[in-house]
């Protein structure tokens, strides 16, 4: 188990085997040492080196680092089963999400569940799409709610909650208002704010405009919603943003116009590791995400999942 623990590590911490020692609290040799064991006893080299220092994973170092993330998050799991079974309603529970759930999906879902779980401290985790799986899938979250992502994640179930249609925002008596029809073409006759290309909303947008033959021109590329109705506001371009991140009665000297005809909307995914121990109150919380994520179809979806593996 100490031996997976240390691949596991090193691999989180970039193949810095000082790092890795660092984060583990022991010593740089005893962890060196302790990967030479394992390969030993495998037969294969877990990581390639040059010079004596690790570069990276070899084909079946690979298979061992995902082996040794599943048998280390199963057993963290199993060190917390007896105290979540004896207290079934309270605990803690980590989510990992992006800037536009935290800020506009979950927040009433959050009082919600507070409420009927006063015991159980929340800690929500915020990062890029990719960044919020990775966290699933290094045990450092319970799940993840988020868009889609282009990685695949192969180990973690994913669950498809409700779509997000897309909107165009922009300063009070913009012209692109009195359009008679929003199109490709008006829209990129201005400039355009719109997400990071780590988030889906950046590649769908991409893609519309590629499949109408328009390129827009972007003044400026932001990581979330607050800071793209920032620079609307201040007339520097028109954001493209999801729905729920507009507010009327919130977002004064902004106007916004349903895009929905032009660009796909974005699908809220929940993932989460299949292979660990789902607290009730964490399957609650999930099914509250939407209305097709009744409890009967996460925990179907689990059971599956599990099968698979």
């Amino acid at each position: 188990m100490q031996q997976l623990r240390y691949v596991a590590e090193i691999a989180k911490q970039g193949n810095h085997l000082s790092a890795a020692a660092e984060a583990l609290n022991t010593s740089q040799p005893g962890v060196s040492r302790q990967i030479q064991v394992l390969e030993g006893e495998l037969g294969v080299d877990i990581f390639r080196r040059t010079r004596n220092r690790i570069i990276g994973l070899t084909e079946p170092g690979e298979h061992v680092l995902a082996i040794a993330k599943r048998v280390t998050a199963d057993v963290a799991t199993l060190r917390s089963l007896k105290m979540d079974l004896e207290a079934l309603d309270q605990g803690q529970m980590v989510i990992a999400t992006t800037h536009t759930q935290a800020r506009y999906v979950l927040p009433n879902i959050v009082v919600n569940f507070i409420k009927r779980y006063p015991k159980v401290e929340l800690i929500l985790k915020q990062g890029d799409p990719e960044t919020i799986c990775a966290m699933v899938e290094d045990g450092e979250a319970d799940f993840s709610v988020g868009p889609e992502t282009q990685r695949s994640f192969p180990e973690l179930l994913r669950l498809q909650g409700n779509e997000i249609s897309r909107i165009v925002v922009g300063p009070k008596g913009h012209s692109i208002f009195s359009e008679p029809e929003l199109t490709y073409e008006n829209l990129a006759a201005h400039p355009l704010i719109a997400y990071d290309a780590r988030y889906s909303g950046r590649w769908k947008v991409m893609e519309a405009f590629q499949r109408a033959g328009c390129t827009p021109r972007f003044a400026l590329s932001a990581i979330d919603a607050d800071v793209s109705k920032t620079y609307a506001l201040l007339d520097l371009g028109l954001a493209i943003l999801t729905n729920a991140a507009y507010n009327p009665a919130q977002d004064i000297g902004l106007e916004a116009r349903d895009a929905s005809h032009l660009f796909a909307p974005s699908t809220t995914t929940i993932t989460l590791r299949p292979t660990s121990y789902i607290r009730p109150y964490v399957l609650e919380f999930i099914s509250s995400l939407s209305e097709k994520l009744t409890l009967k179809a996460v925990r179907s979806a689990l059971k599956s999942a599990i099968a698979r593996d």
